[in-house]
Order: structure tokens, then sequence, then C-alpha cells
């Protein structure tokens, strides 16, 4: 059988193949930062030493274990038992019969259960936000930002499942009617057209390290209540964020005498991921990861005529344009915030930077002295505002990608250098003299690198901004108002998140998240994203005595 590779895992985590029971040598456990008495907030979470990282209504895993490490000092934090593939095929068929529950209840009942989801994520937001800081690495306001987020989208489908439905269309189904001498055309009486909008099933939901527990909530919230059942794989190194979060839905499910299996978790890699792609009782699968590994799972889905959208991590083809009448002082920190938040690893994380030949200078200098005031230190201490990278292997993928831009004949004028302390810490990084069609300007890199062009003119910067193969988000600053439209037209970017004096972070909930090209076409959150999460009939009613064709047609 053709597996994805272990790409799928986004970092593949230590794992160490271990029977059952459990065991560990005690001084093993001890070095656990769990352990550790400034850690045993953990435990308000539900976490342990060892822990289970299936659940299907009740808690299990046959699978590896693995151990998840703090990015900060690359010390371990706890382990987690993964599914096995028998553990998947058993979750599967209880969602699946979860389902026909599900489906069942109201939607404004299911938005009820979805408003005490955010409300139990409300009570557990700063110790969650504490452990995305922990795992993940990124600080500690936006770690409570990312949990904020799933309450946001919580309070957001609430009303929605008020509100979701298909509209009532006129029948063309019609007759011709003589009055006052002249022939009429009246709709035929007895007769509905109308959009019909059911849930798909199982939605299957493959998230990455980055965002670990917002992406899963935009899919989990929406989707829930559209009158589906989820079954989530988050990535490897997160996976005690997978834990707590499910503990903290299951336990809303619970209560509420709700089967468990509503909202299932499969901890695991490429094995766990292959097996969604190709499954057909998973009726829509979303992604969120490399588009490489995008790639591969579209194919699989589309190989059983399935039902996927992908949201493609596409880290370098987000691009600025400042032009010449930009306001600097929106300009600067806004490239700071976008290049440097979450070290550079978020999916509308700016990669590419194009300034106006006339301010360039400027420009440049003004964010060397901004990145030379940025506050490095550990995630969790509120003062800081630049974290580690997520592993030792996006340290690699950084310094890869510093020494490529070199040899295609750019200039490091900040950074490019791994920091000397403890943890996954790298210098925030501003390379300039590249030209615009540089490979290394147009490859996926998960590191804060920021690539500063020089352009002339409107045409010329646009075309560069649509020239590479991603399309997630883009921004131009200017107080040029034909500019501007010009950007959001046709003929201008051919994002799906196309800003105007605003950085390409900090998408809202409200609207509809996702990009064009290989970031994969998908969309999730807001506005009509929820229609991704349905399937529609088109339904025609006669509940009169006669039979009227379509067009006219007679057939007697």
């Amino acid at each position: 059988m053709w597996r994805l590779p272990r790409a799928l895992c986004v970092h593949a985590a230590k794992t160490s193949k271990l029977p059952g029971p459990w065991s560990r040598p005690a001084a093993f456990m001890s070095t656990l930062l769990i352990n550790q008495p400034q850690y045993a907030w953990l435990k308000e979470l539900g976490l342990r030493e060892e822990n289970e990282g299936v659940y299907n209504g009740s808690w299990g895993g046959r699978g590896e274990v693995i151990t998840t490490y703090c990015p900060a000092n690359n010390e371990p934090i706890a382990r987690v038992r993964q599914a096995s593939v028998a553990d998947y095929e058993e979750t599967v068929k209880k969602a699946r019969e979860a389902w026909k529950i599900w489906a069942d209840i109201p939607a404004p009942k299911r938005g009820e259960i979805v408003r005490q989801i955010g409300d139990a994520l409300r009570e557990k937001i700063q110790v969650l936000g504490s452990l995305v800081s922990l795992e993940m690495g990124k600080i500690l306001v936006e770690g409570v930002g990312e949990v904020q987020e799933y309450v946001d989208i919580c309070d957001y489908a609430v009303g929605l499942s008020r509100m979701i439905g298909g509209p009532i269309l006129p029948s063309e189904r019609s007759c011709c009617v003589v009055q006052a001498g002249l022939k009429l055309l009246s709709s035929r009486s007895g007769h509905a057209l109308i959009e019909q909008w059911n849930p798909v099933g199982l939605v299957g939901i493959i998230t990455a390290f980055n965002f670990p527990v917002a992406v899963y909530g935009w899919n989990n919230a929406i989707a829930m209540i559209c009158g589906n059942v989820c079954l989530w794989k988050g990535a490897p190194t997160t996976s005690l964020i997978s834990v707590a979060v499910t503990k903290i839905i299951a336990k809303v499910l619970e209560d509420n005498k709700l089967p468990g299996a509503i909202c299932s978790l499969t901890c695991g890699g490429a094995d766990i991921g292959t097996a969604m792609a190709k499954d057909e009782r998973v009726n829509l699968l979303s992604f969120t990861g490399s588009t490489q590994v995008g790639k591969q799972v579209g194919l699989m889905v589309q190989e059983r005529f399935g039902k996927c959208w992908l949201s493609n991590e596409d880290f370098n083809s987000l691009k600025y344009g400042a032009f010449e009448d930009a306001d600097l002082s929106l300009v600067v920190p806004s490239a700071l915030f976008a290049a440097v938040g979450t070290a550079g690893q978020r999916c509308t994380t700016v990669r590419r930077l194009f300034i106006h030949e006339s301010i360039h200078d400027e420009v440049v200098n003004r964010l060397k002295k901004a990145y030379a005031q940025i506050r490095v230190g550990n995630p969790w201490d509120p003062n800081v505002l630049y974290g580690p990278l997520h592993t030792k292997q996006a340290v690699s993928m950084f310094l890869g990608a510093v020494e490529e831009a070199k040899k295609e004949g750019g200039t490091v004028v900040y950074g490019g250098k791994v920091m000397d302390r403890p943890g996954n810490y790298v210098e925030p990084t501003i390379v300039t003299g590249l030209g615009h069609d540089a490979s290394i300007a147009h490859t996926e890199t998960f590191a804060p690198i920021l690539y500063v062009f020089k352009f002339k003119n409107e045409e010329e910067v646009f075309a560069w901004n649509n020239e590479v193969k991603q399309g997630l988000a883009s921004s131009i600053f200017t107080k040029d108002l034909g500019r501007i439209f010009r950007w959001l037209g046709p003929k201008g970017s051919d994002c799906g998140i196309v800003n105007v004096n605003i950085p390409t972070s900090g998408a809202e909930i409200g609207g509809a998240f996702g990009g064009e090209k290989h970031t994969g076409g998908g969309r999730e959150s807001g506005s009509d994203a929820w229609k991704q999460y349905m399937r529609r009939s088109t339904c025609t009613i006669n509940y009169s005595k006669d039979l009227p064709l379509a067009q006219g047609i007679k057939f007697q």
C-alpha cells in the first residue's frame, strides 16, 4: 500500500515502539517537565506522564509511544501513545454510529452544545494557552490568542446554527394565462423548488503544528453545527495539545449524554493520515500542512472521488508591497509582526517584501532597528515577543535557506545565525539583493527569513506578487484609492486574502480563510465556508394534481 511520507507528520516526533503495559524507569519519568513543580498546571488539563492518544467515547491507544518536547529548551514534557491502524478502524466505526444520533438533533440544539464547548474553553483559556506556548513554542499571548480564536468561532457557529439553509427558488413550471386579450406567463401553483442542505457525515481534520488549536476549532465548530461528526489527527509534535483539547470537548459531550465519538481523536503519523485520505467513510477531509504533502493527500482523496479541501502552508509566498506614498509608521510594524510573529511559522507569515525604490533604503534601515529591539526569551514569559522554532529540523532548514540565499546573490543585512542559548532559537533574518525570481524566495521555508526587493512601478510589483505558485495572503501599503481597487480587482492580487495597509497575519474568524493555486483553494472559518461541510440537493416538490414539465415540454 502506498503511504504518505513521514512529512505528513510535519516534523516527526521522536518515537519508540513499546509493548503494553507501559513502564518507564523512574529516573526517566522524573525528567519529564510534567513532573516538575513549575509545570504542575499541566495536570489541570488532565495530562499525565503517559497519555492515551485515542478517543472515541473512551480513551485508549495501541500504537507507538512518542515523547513531546519543549522547543524553548528541548526538554521532554510528557508522552503520548498514538493510534494503531486497528484503533483508527474502531474509531471510524464509532464515529459513524455517533453521526446517526448527532445528525437527528436540530441545528440550534447542536449550536447549544458548541456554545458549551466554547464556554469550557474559556474556563481553560490561560492554562491551555500556556500549553500551546510550552509544546508548540509560540509566545504566551499568541498561545492564549489561539484558544480565543476557537472560542470566537464557537460563538460564531452558535448564531450560524439558526441560519444555515437553502433558498426557495421560483419554479419554471408555468403556464400561459389569457387575461384581457394578453398572454401572461404565470407560475404554476402547487410546485416548490428548494435547496436542501444536509451534513456530509464524517469530517476528517488533519492539522499542522503551527496552529494546533485554532485550525481544528475552525473546522470542528462549523462542522458540528452542520450536523457532522469529526475525526482529528493533529501533528505528532503537538499531541499533548490535541489530547488536552479533546478532553475539554469530551467532558461537554459526556455532560449532555451524547456519544463521545462525535469528536474523535486519533493521534498518529503518516499511517493514520494515509488511512484518512484513502477511507471512503471519511466524507470530507480537511488538510492543513505542506504543499508537498497536500498534493499527495489530494490525489488519494480524488482517487476515491472523495471530497477534500487543502489549506497548504505556503510559507514563502506571502508578500507585501510598500509604495512610495505608503505610511511608514504602518509599514514597518506591520512587516515586523508578519515576518517574525510565531518565529516566522505562521501560514500567513510574510516572506517577500517589495519596497518602492524611492523608500527602499529607509524602510530596510527602520526594519533593522526594529529587529534589534525584539525581546527574545522563553515563550511563556509575557514580556517576550519572539520564541523558538518548533523543532531542531526547523533550525536546520533555516540555516540551509540562509546559505542558499547567499549562493543566489543575497546579502544578509540582519541575523542569519543560530542563537547561543538552549532550545531552537534562530536570529530573525533580513536578506536583500536577490532577484525577484530567485528560487529560494519561491521555496517553502518554515523560518523567520524576510527577503526584501526593490520595485519601480505598480505593474511590476503586481506581476511579481502573482508569479509564485502559492496564493494565500498579500497586502499593499498605499494611499492611492485607484491603486487599492486595482489591487482588489481581477488584475490585482490572485490570493485568497488581499489586504490594504494592514498585515497579512491576524485573519478574523468572520471571513473565509484560505488561498488559491498551490495553497489548495479550500476555505475555512467564516462567511459561507459552512457550505463545504454539507451536501446540497435541489428538490422540486409537486403538491398539485397537475404534471407540467420543465421547459414547457409536452409529452402526451
